[in-house]
């Protein structure tokens, strides 16, 4: 199963250079289900791992001038706070036994997978209606206040799932910040580096302790898959293959949540 895991971690990075979201998805999927990492550590892991993947991503994207830096940064400060936050304060005091009674139990690593799944459902939405173009059904004023109140709101689900939130951040960046879409590809992997950095800064300072040879390894295989989808990305439209990858999701998620309460 571990060749497996790792043949699969070099997909992920593929599909992160081509889609720009969806990377923590998979990475989370992959952790729990075939390399059989507890959920709650897998979201450490997977906050390292697609952070330094997105870094490699953004920078290629950077050198082509498609990272809008002012509004990157603009979406990350309220996103990075909360994120910490989250990591450092909530994500330590949640008990391993949330919730209890005679017939259930809802332990700590329960409840992540299944608010994970639901973030997947979510997710998969708003890739399945990519074809949507809603930034000409606005106007054309960028609005600065909703891009603060996302990158809030992605902050907290980054620091609670460890999802990087490209899938939200993406429709932000062209909806309300009024990129157009690579650049909203790019800008949204500026912003994943950062607030994957902070969770992980929470994390070490809440004295987590990680399988750094592991973790090197399979963050090895997903920046050779980044680099290998931003080549593709030129010759492969990314944009048609998000409504595929949205049912693929969406099937996962709906399956992650059957698995948990009714198969385990």
């Amino acid at each position: 199963m571990e060749i497996i895991g790792f043949i699969l971690a070099f997909v992920i990075g593929i599909t992160l250079g081509l889609v720009g979201a969806g990377g923590s998805i998979l990475t989370i999927t992959v952790l729990v289900y075939v390399l059989g990492v507890p959920p709650t550590m897998s979201t450490t892991y997977s906050l390292f791992i697609v952070g330094i993947t997105s870094l490699v991503g953004s920078i290629d994207y950077f050198r082509k001038g498609l990272v809008d830096l002012q509004k990157g940064l603009f979406f990350s400060f309220p996103a990075f706070i909360m994120v910490f936050l989250m990591r450092k304060f909530v994500m330590p005091h949640i008990p391993e036994v949330v919730y209890q009674s005679v017939d259930f139990t809802v332990s700590k690593n329960l409840m992540v997978m299944l608010i994970f799944a639901l973030l997947m459902i979510g997710a998969s939405y708003s890739m399945i209606k990519s074809d949507r173009k809603p930034s000409e059904q606005i106007g054309h004023k960028v609005s600065y206040w909703m891009i603060f109140l996302e990158g809030i709101l992605v902050g907290i689900l980054t620091g609670f799932v460890g999802a990087g939130g490209g899938f939200m951040i993406i429709p932000a960046m062209v909806v309300f910040a009024k990129l157009p879409m690579k650049k909203a590809v790019g800008t949204s992997l500026l912003i994943i580096t950062i607030n994957s950095a902070f969770g992980a800064i929470g994390d070490f300072s809440a004295g987590i302790a990680l399988d750094w040879y592991f973790l090197t390894k399979f963050a090895a295989l997903t920046i050779a898959g980044i680099l290998t989808g931003g080549y593709l990305s030129k010759k492969i439209d990314g944009d048609q293959l998000k409504p595929a990858f949205g049912w693929f999701v969406l099937v996962v998620g709906c399956w992650i949540i059957v698995k948990e309460l009714v198969l385990r």
